[in-house]
């Protein structure tokens, strides 16, 4: 028996050819890839928290690749790894390394010229990575933790609360994160921002 995935409202489906590349044969259920990527997520979180990260390093495709090997590498062969088909969300595979090099030089104009204030520059950057979808899957849960890591490491605040949620469950919580998602695609940011401190 393969695993069998229940996708939840604003979830990327995974394909068949990306299921194969599963590190653990004995996860069956969408529980128990929960849990095992869960740890993986927590021992990359306590490395950005024992890291010192120099903005310098953080704004870089090897960064960006890194982290998410950091986070799915223990459950995923594809962990760092940018897609190769396309998805129902993101641009066209293909596109990934052009639109995150836009990203990445948008967001250090941003805090170079104190274009926006702080949250807003995580939070957008956060918003825009999201919509790049560079990865097969963990693409929201990276791009809070770098949204945290610009926080912390780019401006010396605080990490964001995301309502304590990491928004695996279909609640409440990620319903209401999911319409914020998609006021920011139409171009309202405040709402995400609200979410984040919320």
């Amino acid at each position: 028996m393969g695993l069998e995935l229940i996708y939840k409202d604003g979830q990327t489906p995974i394909n068949e050819e990306e299921k194969e590349e599963l590190k653990i044969k004995s996860i069956t259920t969408q529980g128990e890839l929960d849990e095992f990527e869960q740890l993986n997520i927590e021992k990359a979180v306590e490395w950005t928290i024992h890291t010192r990260l120099k903005p310098e390093k953080i704004f870089t495709e090897k960064f960006i690749r890194d982290l998410h090997k950091r986070m799915y590498g223990d459950v995923w062969k594809w962990a760092g790894k940018f897609r190769k088909s396309d998805k129902n969300i993101g641009i066209h595979w293909t596109q990934i390394g052009f639109g995150l090099r836009n990203l990445l030089d948008d967001t250090k104009y941003w805090i170079e010229h104190d274009t926006f204030p702080p949250e807003e520059i995580a939070i957008r950057f956060k918003h825009r990575i999201v919509l790049i979808h560079c990865f097969p899957n963990g693409n929201g849960r990276h791009s809070r933790l770098m949204a945290d890591i610009i926080m912390e490491s780019v401006f010396g605040k605080e990490i964001f609360s995301w309502h304590q949620s990491n928004m695996v469950k279909a609640d409440e919580t990620r319903r209401k994160y999911i319409r914020a998602l998609i006021k920011a695609d139409d171009g309202d940011i405040v709402p995400l921002i609200e979410f984040a401190t919320g």
